[in-house]
């Protein structure tokens, strides 16, 4: 049975909901991080630069799934929430067929621009050759990765986010299955685990386009779409943010390893990467709440329930500071196991990676409320102030910190980074939730919000 989204959500139901969501992005991150296991173990800290040097240009390309995912599904909800669910249908089929165009294209074009692009970013001798043979091999997918990223929002729309979270699990067990096998034990490398990604993503992305076009139980199913650009534009433009968060974060990352090559070298970018590895789960809990809650505010901001809106926005600012504070403390306890996994081959490179995890952990005491910044104001249809906040954090604080810290600290300045810049990135989306609260209705001076 699909969730009933107009209905008033305790704190343990919200949890319920969007858990789905959370171990969805969870699994998605899988694909990268097995990869990197294997790669590191198998094939060397040389391969484990090169695809931590590339992955960030391929992951730029992949964002623009989150934004027709983010966008499209906010106004397919909001759409739902007015009443009107034959026009959120095909709003949905429309933007799906888009996705996959749109990843056709841009999978052609990464494929010529892959070479020059690992020159530009540094990448020589065998190195260089490594990272464009997995960047290469990764656009083979990218329409199906783009797809999958697209629907991991629109099953929560549909009231199935349990159904995403078994597709994700089928496509991230049968990746770490065939990483395994193709690196592991077969010896591939990083043809290997490139092959791995490639399936699992074909998988990730083909199984909810062969459900959404057979089960009809759910608020959305696959009709005939009309072609209406000011949809496309619409749902673009409202998941903008999303989509310059993943580029911003993936134009920091290059950042991060120009600066890494230049302080310490090959083993800084080595290091860099089994940190954003294991972060990347971290983050995933953020991601996957916000995403899988922005439906439920995009409902009731088309029904303007405001009572609920504020109820739901409420409950999670607590549950994201209560999980900031449980991260934190992880990131901590767990900065030299983790690093442990990845590089106990070489004792230097583990003693680096593990004190720069600790340096980076602090970024987790303020990470999961600028996400959820962003992810807020999409749900409520205003792209403008969602991708402000982005860009402020990634394209303006995060970059600037990480050019300006080093000058400072040196290398620990590098670590510091992130931290910094989301820290600033809280201080403006406090400002600004509270400046426009009176429009949206999600504040109300003296009343108190729902019970939980």
């Amino acid at each position: 049975m699909s969730v009933d989204m107009s209905k008033h959500f305790s704190t343990s139901a919200l949890i319920r909901f969007t858990l789905p969501t959370i171990a969805m992005m969870i699994f998605t991150s899988c694909y990268t991080i097995v990869d990197g296991f294997f790669v590191s173990n198998y094939a060397g800290k040389t391969a484990l630069a090169a695809v931590n040097l590339i992955l960030p240009p391929v992951m730029m390309l992949a964002s623009f799934g989150m934004m027709i995912g983010t966008g499209g599904s906010a106004l397919v909800a909001k759409t739902l929430g007015e009443g009107d669910n034959a026009r959120a249908r095909r709003h949905f089929s429309l933007l799906i067929i888009f996705a996959f165009v749109l990843g056709s294209v841009l999978a052609v074009g990464g494929w010529f621009f892959m070479e020059p692009t690992a020159a530009v970013l540094g990448a020589t001798g065998q190195m260089a050759k490594d990272a464009t043979l997995y960047g290469r091999m990764m656009m083979i997918s990218m329409p199906f990765f783009i797809l999958q990223y697209a629907f991991q929002s629109f099953f929560v729309t549909a009231g199935k986010p349990k159904y995403g979270f078994y597709v994700i699990v089928v496509a991230g067990v049968t990746n770490i299955v065939l990483d395994f096998l193709f690196v592991g034990l077969f010896g591939w490398g990083l043809v290997g685990a490139a092959l791995a990604t490639n399936i699992g993503e074909l998988i990730g992305g083909g199984i909810p386009l062969v459900y959404f076009a057979r089960k009809r139980s759910t608020h959305l199913y696959f009709v005939r779409p009309h072609l209406r650009w000011p949809v496309i534009g619409k749902a673009c433009a409202n998941g903008s943010s999303e989509m310059v968060t993943n580029i911003a974060m993936s134009m920091v990352g290059i950042l991060y390893n120009w600066q890494l090559l230049r302080f310490i070298g090959e083993d800084g970018v080595a290091a860099y990467g089994v940190i954003m590895y294991t972060a990347m789960v971290f983050a995933a809990v953020f991601m996957g709440y916000s995403i899988g809650s922005s439906p439920l505010m995009s409902f009731q901001y088309g029904a303007q329930n405001h009572t609920e809106m504020r109820s739901l926005l409420w409950k999670s600012l607590g549950l994201i500071a209560v999980a900031s504070v449980v991260m934190f403390l992880l990131g901590q306890t767990l900065a030299a196991p983790l690093s442990t996994i990845f590089v106990s081959y070489d004792a230097a490179l583990l003693e680096l990676t593990a004190k720069a995890y600790r340096l980076y952990a602090l970024c987790f005491l303020f990470m999961g409320f600028a996400i959820y910044a962003s992810a807020f104001f999409t749900a409520l249809n205003n792209g403008l102030v969602s991708a402000l906040i982005s860009f402020l954090r990634t394209l303006v604080f995060q970059v600037a910190a990480v050019i300006v810290l080093p000058m400072l600290f040196g290398i620990d300045g590098i670590w510091l980074s992130v931290t910094i810049g989301d820290a600033l990135t809280c201080l403006v989306a406090a400002t600004l939730m509270i400046a426009l609260s009176g429009r949206y209705g999600y504040r109300k001076r003296g009343e108190k919000p729902a019970a939980a």
